[in-house]
């Protein structure tokens, strides 16, 4: 007796929150007082129910590694300045070597040190040049190589959902795939050109010096200087139109965006949105300093290689704040606050495969899935009760609950609702009752052999018990297979696929078993059972 109430009271709690977890998810509930007053998670519909558009993005690792190449030479360049050792600038050459000069050769032993101590980089050959230099080629092993795409791709993920979430897309879809490649799903989302304009640029900002005596024409014919580079200066016009026009820079970056703490929109004295950008300490020590030594002069803000403004500086900035000006819209200055707010791309990103699903198209899949789940469910509803009598409606009830279980651990999980999770939710449909079939077979045998309704329950019960949790195992075990190493749409089919198992051998041995004790307690030992 106390065994059962023992039962009673752990079912009712698990349908108590079960059923709080899952009205939510049922339209008008969410924004009722009711609603209210239950936990905020719903199901979310996926791209193929709800529209949207789906993207798959190819990382650059080319480019990821000749900057990270690039980066760890001028780090190496840096780190032997400080103990006095000079070297030229460093060259990537290919995808895992880069070549420099050491400009003394009897500081080589030195050099040579500072190379152990502080970089990556093992000593592939050095040269001695006629003039006392010496060239190295310096090279990174493969295991860095392996380690530096993963975190690239890591980082990429991260820096694309940060910027998704502040775009304010709800339950998007992001994840790695084979070949460096990452799928996006923005259900719900029907611009996708703006959307793809934020997701895959780069935001590599930088802020360079103006080389204002260069000749201007003779650079963009090719003939530049050491140490210079051509660019772009993006101007735009009160219309919207922009123009272009090559403006020359000093090849190296004097501070980078990877200082900046914030980004926001603000509007100047004539109501036209600029960026306002704010450095953490050490990027507010280092542009205060740099807005110091170069008052008078030109410094260019460069995003993505192209120049947005080159201001004149007109005195010693401090308080860690800069701003990027350019006749912006409100929308176009929002987006670059976004995507500078939540980082850069370690590596350029290309669009490989881009389909838009209109919201009718998923109504539809919706509809369809809907009655094929309510067909099916109504087909074994009918058979259960016709074939098995009471013990068939005990199936009957235990199986709603089972689908109400379900769509509360979609919740709860935060899982996404695709067709093929439909489809694996009526599969479970089909299969909640086998436990019960396989249950009351064995109930009608131990009738057969003269026990009586309660003891042919508990022997039932007992002996099938263990043969449906083999069963279901099994197909556990085949679900988590598939969610392991299938796409999206076949892990939504896995993820409903072990919930609908899960919670059927929880309603059809725990629950049902309470509904047939129940119905026998208060019967006596002779009364019949309809099975």
């Amino acid at each position: 007796m106390q065994s059962l109430r023992l039962r009673i009271i752990t079912t009712l709690v698990i349908l108590a929150l079960g059923l709080a977890y899952m009205l939510p998810s049922i339209p008008g509930v969410k924004e009722s007082a009711l609603g209210k007053l239950l936990p905020g998670d719903s199901v979310s519909l996926g791209l193929d129910l709800k529209g949207g558009i789906h993207l798959t993005l190819g990382v650059d690792m080319d480019t990821a590694m000749h900057n990270n190449l690039s980066r760890l030479g001028d780090d190496l360049k840096a780190s032997a300045r400080e103990e006095n050792i000079f070297v030229l600038r460093p060259s990537v050459i290919s995808s895992s070597r880069i070549e420099l000069t050491l400009l003394k050769s009897d500081q080589k032993a030195d050099f040579d040190a500072v190379i152990d101590r502080y970089s990556p980089f093992t000593i592939e050959g050095t040269e001695n040049l006629d003039d006392g230099k010496v060239r190295y080629t310096l090279s990174v092993p493969p295991q860095y190589k392996t380690e530096l795409t993963k975190l690239t791709m890591d980082q990429a993920i991260k820096t694309i959902r940060n910027r998704i979430d502040q775009f304010g897309v709800a339950e998007p879809d992001i994840r790695k795939q084979q070949g460096n490649r990452i799928q996006v799903q923005l259900p719900g989302l029907q611009d996708p050109e703006r959307a793809i304009n934020i997701i895959g640029q780069t935001a590599h900002l930088e802020f360079k010096m103006v080389d204002d005596t260069a000749d201007v024409d003779k650079a963009v014919k090719g003939i530049l200087a050491p140490g210079r580079e051509l660019s772009t200066l993006v101007t735009t016009r009160a219309d919207g139109s922009q123009t272009e026009a090559p403006i020359v820079l000093k090849k190296d970056a004097v501070l980078t965006g990877e200082y900046i703490t914030d980004a926001k929109v603000l509007l100047d004295t004539w109501n036209k949105p600029y960026v306002s950008i704010s450095f953490n300490s050490r990027g507010g020590t280092i542009f205060a300093n740099l807005t110091g030594e170069n008052v008078n002069k030109r410094m260019a803000i460069v995003l993505d290689g192209k120049v947005y403004s080159a201001p004149v500086i007109q005195e010693k900035i401090s308080g860690g704040k800069a701003s990027i000006t350019g006749n912006f819209t409100k929308e176009e200055a929002r987006d670059l606050a976004v995507v500078l707010r939540a980082g850069s791309l370690p590596a350029p990103v290309l669009i490989l495969e881009q389909r838009t699903v209109g919201p009718s198209l998923g109504q539809e899949s919706i509809d369809k899935g809907l009655m094929s789940a309510a067909i099916g469910m109504i087909v074994v509803l009918a058979f259960m009760t016709l074939y098995y009598g009471f013990a068939g409606l005990v199936a009957d009830f235990v199986l709603c609950i089972n689908i109400m279980l379900i769509l509360s651990g979609l919740a709860v999980f935060g899982a996404t609702l695709t067709l093929p999770g439909i489809a694996g939710i009526i599969l479970t449909i089909g299969m909640a009752v086998d436990a019960n079939v396989i249950i009351f077979e064995r109930i009608r045998e131990e009738l057969r052999r003269g026990l009586t309704a309660r003891a042919a329950i508990a022997e039932g019960y007992d002996r099938a018990t263990l043969t449906i949790m083999d069963a279901n195992v099994t197909t556990i075990i085949a679900a988590v297979i598939l969610y392991q190493f299938g796409t999206g749409p076949v892990r939504g089919f896995a993820v409903t696929l072990t919930l609908g198992i899960i919670t059927s051998m929880f309603t059809a041995i725990f629950v049902s078993r309470i509904l047939f004790d129940l119905y026998t307690k208060s019967r006596s030992d002779s009364a019949k059972l309809s099975i």
